[in-house]
Formats: C-alpha cells, sequence, structure tokens
C-alpha cells in the first residue's frame, strides 16, 4: 500500500482537529454505529477542559489504496516544541488558516519551520461558513506571507482549497458543489510525494514522540527513516553525539489505525509507528540496527525564553491537600517531563529544595503546574523571569521580544496602545480589520507581557484578542512598571469571618471568601493603594449581654475575585509565590513572618 505522511499545522482555534474529525469519519475510520467524541483527538483532559491541542497526535486513514498517516499538532506558540519535532517526520503539510481572522502569529511560525525544510504545503482556507469570513483577502495575505518567508517558486505554487471542517466539506472554488472532503483527500494524493527513504538499509529511526503506558512501559513514536523493523529484533540506542544509551529489542511493534494502535509484525521505511522496549531511549534519540554506527540527524528546538522557580510547598497548609509533597518526588516529575517535552528544561536552583523550570511560555508552564497538580503534588511557584542573554559580538545585554498582534474594537486601541507603550512596546503597523475593528501589531519584550493579559481584556470589556509569537533576542530595554497595587496580607492564622471580611471590603479586592482557611503572610487581596497592608480576616464580632437599640445591618460580602492558576502565576510580584494544592491556588509572600519580609526588603533597597 502507498504511503503519505502530513501534519496538519495552522493558529489555535483555526480548526485543526475539527477537520481531523471529518477526515476520519469520511474515510472510512468508524463503524456507522459508532459513537465518536467531538474532537477525537483531543484525548487529554486538559485539551477537552481547555478546547486546545496541547500534545501532538498521530492518526491514519485510508484513501483509494493508500494510507495517509496525519498528525494533529497544537496551535499555540507555547507548544512549538511539539511542531517543531513533528516536521520531521512528514513529508507534506496543510496549512489551516481561518477565512475571517486570516494568518496569525501561530501560522507564521509553523509556516517557516516547514517551508525551511523543503516541504511544500497545501493551503486550507477553513471555516468559510463564517458570516464574516473574506476568503479572496486571506489568499492575498497567505502568499504575502509565503513570500515575506523566503519560500521558493515551487512553494509559491501552492494549492488552496475552501473548506468548512465542521460540516465536512472542502473544494477548489468558493462557488463548487460543497460535497464532502474528496478534493482534500485527492489533492494530498497528488500533491504530497512519497516518502523518500532507503528501504533496504539497515534499520533506523529518530524517536520524536515520547509516551508512558501502563503494560508497555516507555512507548516511542518516530518514522522509520530506512530499512525495516522487526517485531523482537535487536536494537541499540544512539544520542545524538554518537554516545551510545542502550541496546535492546523492540517487543512490541504498533501501527496507526484509524484512532488506534494496532500490532504488528513488520514495518518499512516511510511508516509511522510506535515502538516498545526500551528503558533509557528518549527524544531525539536514534533507534537502530547495531551495525548502524552513526546517529541519525535530528533538527534542534528553539531554546526555552521563561524561567521559573518550583519550590516545595512549606506553608502552614502544606502537607494537607496532596499526596506528593517532598522536594525529591517534585525532581524526580520534573526531569521525567524534560525526557518527553524537549522544549523544557529542568536546572536545580541556589534555593534549598527548588528547581528552575524553563519553557516557551505561561501557558507552556501552566500546564505542566497543572498536570502536576491532578497528580496530587503540592508545589509552590515562583514569578515567571525571562532568560537573558549576552551578545557574543557586542558584549551587550539581549532580551527575549515578542511579535504581538491584537485585534481589538475601534474605540479600545487607544488605551491598549497606551498600556502596550507603558511597557515598552513598539507599534509596528496599524490597520482595520472590518466590522469595526482594529488590527494592531506590536514588537514588545516577553516580559512587559507578564501580566498583562487580564489587564488587556478588562480595558477592552472582554472582546479584545491578543496574539503573541517569540521574535528573537534585541537589546535589553530597561526596567518596566509593574503592578502597581499593593497586597492586603494575613496577620494572623485562622478561619475568615463574614465580619472581618465585611470591614476589608473598602480597603481593596479580596480573593477569599468567608470560611476559608488563611494562614500569616498569605495575601487575601489588592490592596486599593500602592503600598502592601497587613489586616485580620479572622476577627469575630464581640457580643455582650446589651440589648442592641437597633437590628445589626446585614452584612452583604461582594464575590471574591477568583483567579486561575495563570492568572495567578502572571499577578505575582518578585516577592510573592502561588502555593498550588490539589485542591486550592493560593497566592503569598516569600517571608511569611513580616519581620522578615521588611528585613528583606531593606536589603534590596541598600
Amino acid at each position: 500500500m502507498e504511503l503519505r505522511n502530513i501534519a496538519i499545522i495552522a493558529h489555535v482555534d483555526h480548526g485543526k482537529t475539527t477537520l481531523v474529525d471529518a477526515l476520519l469519519k469520511q474515510s472510512g475510520s468508524f463503524r456507522d454505529n459508532q459513537h465518536v467524541a467531538d474532537r477525537a483527538m483531543d484525548s487529554n483532559d486538559l485539551e477537552r477542559e481547555r478546547g486546545i491541542t496541547i500534545l501532538a497526535k498521530c492518526t491514519s486513514v485510508v484513501w483509494k489504496d493508500t494510507r495517509i498517516n496525519i498528525i494533529d499538532t497544537p496551535g499555540h506558540a507555547d507548544f512549538g516544541g511539539e511542531v517543531e519535532r513533528i516536521l520531521s517526520m512528514v513529508d507534506g503539510a496543510i496549512i489551516l488558516v481561518d477565512a475571517a481572522e486570516g494568518a496569525l502569529p501561530q501560522t507564521k511560525f509553523v509556516l517557516g519551520k516547514a517551508l525551511a525544510r523543503g516541504i511544500r504545503p497545501i493551503v486550507v482556507v477553513n471555516k468559510i461558513d463564517r458570516s464574516d469570513a473574506r476568503p479572496d483577502e486571506v489568499h492575498e495575505e497567505i502568499f504575502d506571507l509565503f513570500a515575506s518567508l523566503g519560500a521558493d517558486e515551487f512553494q509559491l505554487d501552492f494549492p488552496m482549497l475552501y473548506a468548512s471542517g465542521r460540516q465536512g466539506w472542502a473544494d477548489l472554488e468558493l462557488d463548487g458543489p460543497k460535497k464532502d472532503l474528496a478534493p482534500l483527500f485527492d489533492l494530498v494524493l497528488r500533491h504530497v510525494p512519497t516518502p523518500n527513504v532507503d528501504k533496504d538499509a539497515p534499520f533506523g529511526m529518530v524517536s520524536t514522540i515520547l509516551e508512558s503506558d501502563n503494560f508497555l512501559g516507555r512507548i516511542l513514536t518516530g518514522r522509520i527513516d530506512q530499512g525495516r523493523a522487526k517485531v523482537n529484533m535487536p536494537v541499540r540506542v544512539l544520542r545524538p553525539d554518537g554516545t551510545v544509551v542502550e541496546t535492546g529489542r523492540l517487543t512490541k511493534l504498533l501501527s496507526f489505525r484509524g484512532l488506534d494502535r494496532v500490532p504488528v509484525e513488520e514495518a518499512e521505511a516511510g511508516d509511522i509507528v510506535a515502538v516498545a522496549g526500551l528503558s533509557e531511549a528518549t527524544i531525539p534519540d536514534t533507534i537502530a540496527d547495531p551495525s548502524v554506527e552513526e546517529p541519525l540527524p535530528s533538527r534542534p528546538v528553539d531554546p526555552p525564553t521563561l524561567s521559573m522557580t518550583f519550590r516545595i510547598n512549606d506553608g502552614p497548609l502544606g502537607g494537607r491537600e496532596g499526596k506528593k509533597v517532598t522536594s525529591r518526588q517534585i525532581r524526580d516529575r520534573l526531569f521525567k517531563e524534560t525526557e518527553g517535552n524537549v522544549a523544557i528544561k529542568v536546572t536545580e536552583s541556589p534555593e534549598s529544595e527548588a528547581f528552575e523550570v524553563a519553557g516557551r511560555g505561561e501557558l507552556q508552564l501552566g500546564v505542566l503546574i497543572e498536570t502536576m497538580r491532578r497528580e496530587g503534588f503540592e508545589l509552590t511557584i515562583g514569578r515567571p523571569r525571562v532568560l537573558f542573554r549576552e551578545n557574543e559580538e557586542t558584549g551587550e545585554r539581549e532580551e527575549p521580544f515578542e511579535e504581538v498582534l491584537v485585534d481589538v474594537d475601534e474605540p479600545y486601541s487607544g488605551v491598549v496602545v497606551e498600556k502596550m507603550s507603558l511597557r515598552k512596546g513598539v507599534m509596528q503597523d496599524m490597520r482595520p480589520s472590518g466590522g469595526g475593528k482594529v488590527r494592531l501589531t506590536f514588537l514588545i519584550p516577553s516580559r512587559g507581557l507578564i501580566g498583562y493579559h487580564g489587564e488587556f481584556l478588562t480595558d477592552t470589556r472582554g472582546t479584545g484578542l491578543m496574539n503573541r509569537l517569540f521574535h528573537g533576542y534585541l537589546p535589553y530595554v530597561g526596567p518596566i512598571e509593574g503592578r502597581r497595587n499593593g497586597s492586603l496580607i494575613s496577620a494572623e492564622d485562622g478561619t475568615t469571618t463574614q465580619y472581618a471580611l465585611f470591614s476589608l471590603q473598602d480597603r481593596g479586592t479580596m480573593f477569599v471568601d468567608a470560611g476559608e482557611k488563611i494562614y500569616t503572610g498569605m495575601i487575601l487581596g489588592e490592596h486599593s493603594r500602592e503600598n502592601d497592608l497587613d489586616v485580620n480576616a479572622v476577627r469575630e464580632k464581640k457580643l455582650t449581654n446589651m440589648r442592641a437599640s437597633g437590628k445589626d445591618e446585614a452584612l452583604l460580602l461582594t464575590p471574591p475575585r477568583r483567579m486561575s492558576l495563570e492568572q495567578a502565576i502572571a499577578y505575582i510580584e518578585d516577592d510573592e509565590l502561588v502555593e498550588v494544592t490539589p485542591s486550592a491556588i493560593r497566592i503569598r509572600k516569600r517571608y511569611l513572618d513580616p519581620h522578615e519580609r521588611k528585613r528583606a526588603s531593606k536589603s534590596r533597597e541598600s
């Protein structure tokens, strides 16, 4: 059977996973009476809750006696490491673009990586059924994007389809019959080349995806670059630098059939398979026949730009809500994560019982923390910090910058420009995008965006859209103003009372409600002024035997402001931490004792 390997890549929420659903259904991968969940490829609980793809996954369909391996990739820039690895497994790519939003930053990122590998993509303008679709303008935008990314003349001559993944059709013309996805399948067979591999050479493959299975152990997925793989064949694992990691046997060989992985006895070069039986192999090691001396080439991923400190939970409530609380358990879990996620780097911190975790962005690290929280871990997390570097030629200090694309209603454009300039952002472009909206493009230091997203949504009344993409390292631009408001800090241990919180409401916005356990040094709210304020939120009303002449007024509390994990991480300052447990997210001061806080503050000032 002939083979085709393709990746579906696009900006977040442009419909990749929905289109894969339709491809699976129309290729006959499911029985007629089989119940299949929407977004079947988003199998992870976090992916379903957030509505985004986090991990790249492989599936397979058969069309006209040709097997097409399809890889669904994440659309968020923070998970770009997944996309960079995946492109080494495929010979073609479907670039999906929203018919209304057009080519957004992540589209530019993944397209640039695909073009650099020499892939000739197929462009699909999706969501044509949207009322605000503008397919002709989007077509021009895509062509300009190809040209700006240095596409050659063959890549510029890209085929294009109009589609609706939700309705399950694709067509070469806007006014076509809009019947099914057959035009897309046929175009893949015509346009995507068969894998250019040597089937007679000794077996060799580069591992690209690592998973753990309760029954099979470590499962490594990749494309066979040369030769044939057979069950129980002896193999050895080589690091990219040529050192031998281990020798072993392929106890299981799994091929993709629809959403399932099916055991096979043999697979040949060009096919994407999963193998089991190795205990040390990781990404991007070469798994090969013992006669192979040199590792196969693997493309390095872009380095991380953001770092956070992961510490044990040493607060007064530590160890009550989680099962995994020791630094050894946290260390083992973090280093296990680096095996399967090459975009994350973990190092020991100068602090005791703490680790520096570096990644692509707040969302990527937020997903890691949320996953650990659900596994029963207790942690405290420090404020995100960007990773500076020194330019070897000039000796200048450099910091990461991001390209930010903002779609906002015209009346709110002024406040966005003002806030961006305060955070050292420079506007590159401003143009109307239709429907009373304006599209603004900024170049801004990554640290200027930490904690800004919530403020941005408030300023635009929830109507603004912000998309960001790592641009590169540029000269350091100096200090950036942080959060203006101070904190309301608990001065007592105990349980909050309605009586105490009612009298504190005028001081600022509360983060806690009545009846919650608190401790000294925990942050209970945001002060309405710039300074921090120690408050007593456990005070109870003193009862006397004197009868009051009038009734007590009803103590009505304003509902507290509840923060998600990402919001809490973005909110904190350098002297604050986020306490994360399976059942709670709290914000606290790094030093719980007020005297220690004063000493630390004086030493920083001096």
